[in-house]
């Protein structure tokens, strides 16, 4: 099997290409991008001028380029609706004219903000945020598309994600860490969205489905996830909480409740807690004690 990673020098998909690497099943994978160590350069906003032919063998396409600043996204729209669905939506569109799937990396954005429902695979889209309907866009650009599938994204927890690094960094330099709550995600851990790409991969036909929630089972806060960590890192970090005011919640809903329909019933991720995941995300974490 041939994969070919769409910005490539990104958060989740740097994890993807160093997990997909150790699998025997993938023969080779293509780095597309514009910035890092990539085999082939990309740029969303001249997508026309990409090689396309380069991607003649390649199987599976995980599109995981965007810009994904909430607040970018709103306060520069033209220039970021140019990247998101504009260039995004041509490189699909020639992706799956040469014969790839595509695995199109989305948002639970897209659902709008929380009005007491919890949003599963049929739930209508209905994005009140400008990135929220970026996401959308391309999501109905390929709706009857049998050879896409959109995923949709809470908050990524790992090591490295942006929120769990600023906490550790305040454990290294002994500061308090100011947390923004409310804030809540049915969020997942980085290794889940890995077997969820690679199940799809290996299972394409047998998931009917145009579109997938990969939603942890519960609805975590930023302050749950301090609480984990001081769990499993020996209470050394300190914070504080804050109300972060309307201007933060303007672009970000303050909770987006998603679950799926289908991750446990095709039985695709493990259904361990919040805590036992972040237990083994965190390994022992030695240099931390």
């Amino acid at each position: 099997m041939n994969i070919a990673v769409v910005g490539s020098s990104g958060y989740i998909a740097k994890y993807l290409v160093e997990k997909f690497g150790t699998k025997e099943q993938i023969d080779r994978i293509l780095k597309i991008g514009r910035t890092g160590k990539v085999d082939l350069y990309l740029d969303l906003l001249e997508a026309e001028k990409f090689c396309y032919e380069m991607l003649k063998d390649v199987d599976y396409v995980i599109f995981t380029a965007a810009v994904s600043s909430p607040d970018q996204c709103a306060e520069d729209f033209d220039y970021c609706w140019q990247i998101n669905v504009s260039g995004t939506v041509y490189f699909i569109t020639e992706s799956l004219r040469r014969g790839c799937r595509v695995l199109f990396f989305s948002s639970d954005a897209v659902f709008g903000e929380d009005q007491g429902e919890v949003y599963t695979e049929n739930s209508e889209t209905n994005a009140k945020t400008p990135y929220g309907r970026m996401k959308k866009a391309v999501e109905d650009s390929f709706r009857n598309e049998s050879e896409f599938k959109s995923l949709r994204l809470p908050y990524v927890v790992s090591r490295e994600d942006r929120f769990c690094s600023f906490c550790l960094a305040c454990i290294s330099k002994q500061k308090t860490a100011d947390i923004f709550h409310p804030f809540y995600r049915n969020c997942i851990f980085i290794h889940d969205v890995a077997q969820v790409v690679y199940w799809l991969m290996r299972n394409w036909d047998e998931y009917p489905y145009s579109v997938l929630n990969i939603a942890g089972k519960e609805l975590i806060s930023r302050v749950r996830i301090a609480d984990e960590l001081n769990r499993h890192l020996g209470n050394r970090l300190k914070y504080s909480i804050l109300s972060p005011g309307d201007a933060f919640y303007k672009n970000r809903p303050r909770i987006t409740q998603m679950k799926s329909l289908y991750i446990q019933q095709y039985q695709i991720i493990d259904e361990d807690s919040f805590t036992e995941k972040m237990k083994r995300e965190l390994g022992d974490r030695e240099d931390e004690r």
